[in-house]
């Protein structure tokens, strides 16, 4: 994935408090990056140190997420449109990518809406566009029914925000279990080890539950909602197989992106889920491609 980069940790003001980023590679084009609902930056622990060598990579950790978990809320696509806003201020003089895998793809959307004259293109990884209601979970019945879509989207790593684990090992058991992770991701103990906050035995993960459950509110095609275009040039990268690894059950279904998004460019990237379309080394890669290219196709 290319020679070693600079990597620092530096932080931006924004409401409440600082946000925290990473920033891979020194020269080149600004491109900030967008984690998941209970991710962090190092969800580009592999991408990062690519595109390191030709761009600076800055990486949000979302507000109530790793090192910005405790900036307040209120949570919400808005809420984060803002901070990214201000990442770009901060570390750019004009329009920058951006780019959000899962929910990152929504926030990186929401700030090309609000914030226009920021954004110069868009790289949607496996998320951005509105997912379907799980079967059976009636949007008409409130937050709650929402957080169990949440919780039935995303599964055991949704229900870990709630637990404690008594050392490190056991909270690799809870992922090494998952089909997701089997074979075990090349970028997964950085990933990992980042999202463990607190002491043994009370360790829990950095991502705050009221944080994922309010913001996983913004992510589903509810009653009214309509498809609507971006306003900046935009790709979509889909993961034929969805988040437990199955072909039979991708998040998105193919063409979903380009019907609730009309003029995005939708690719698939083969072989690879929701995870590993950015901590395997094969996802990594097409990512990195398709940031360069428009295409995650190698050349």
């Amino acid at each position: 994935m290319g020679d070693q980069v600079a990597y620092r940790m530096d932080s931006v003001p924004v409401r409440g408090g600082e946000l925290r980023v990473g920033v891979w590679g020194e020269d080149g084009p600004v491109l900030v990056a967008v984690h998941g609902i209970t991710s962090s930056h190092l969800a580009w622990t592999l991408i990062g140190p690519e595109l390191g060598r030709d761009h600076r990579v800055v990486a949000v950790d979302l507000r109530g997420r790793g090192g910005s978990r405790d900036l307040p809320g209120p949570y919400g696509m808005a809420e984060h449109a803002a901070d990214i806003a201000a990442v770009v201020r901060a570390y750019a003089d004009g329009p920058v990518a951006l780019i959000g895998h899962s929910m990152g793809g929504f926030v990186a959307a929401e700030t090309a809406r609000r914030f226009p004259d920021l954004v110069e293109r868009l790289i949607l990884v496996d998320g951005g566009a509105p997912l379907p209601l799980p079967p059976g979970v009636d949007a008409a019945a409130g937050p709650a029914a929402l957080e169990e879509a949440i919780a039935t989207t995303v599964g055991a790593v949704f229900a870990r925000l709630s637990m404690t684990f008594p050392d490190r090992e056991t909270y690799l058991a809870l992922w090494r279990q998952h089909p997701s992770f089997d074979p075990w991701p090349d970028g997964a103990d950085a990933y990992l080890d980042y999202d463990l906050v607190g002491e043994q035995p009370l360790l829990r993960a950095a991502c705050r539950m009221e944080a994922a459950v309010r913001d996983g509110q913004d992510l589903y095609a509810l009653p009214g909602a309509t498809p609507a275009p971006l306003p900046r040039p935009a790709v979509f990268l889909r993961a034929p197989r969805g988040m437990f690894d199955d072909p039979d059950a991708p998040l998105y279904t193919p063409g979903r992106a380009g019907e609730w998004l009309p003029g995005v460019t939708e690719h698939d990237v083969p072989d690879v889920n929701h995870y590993t379309i950015t901590l395997g080394r094969e996802g990594a890669s097409a990512v990195a491609a398709a940031v360069r290219t428009g295409d995650p196709a190698p050349r």
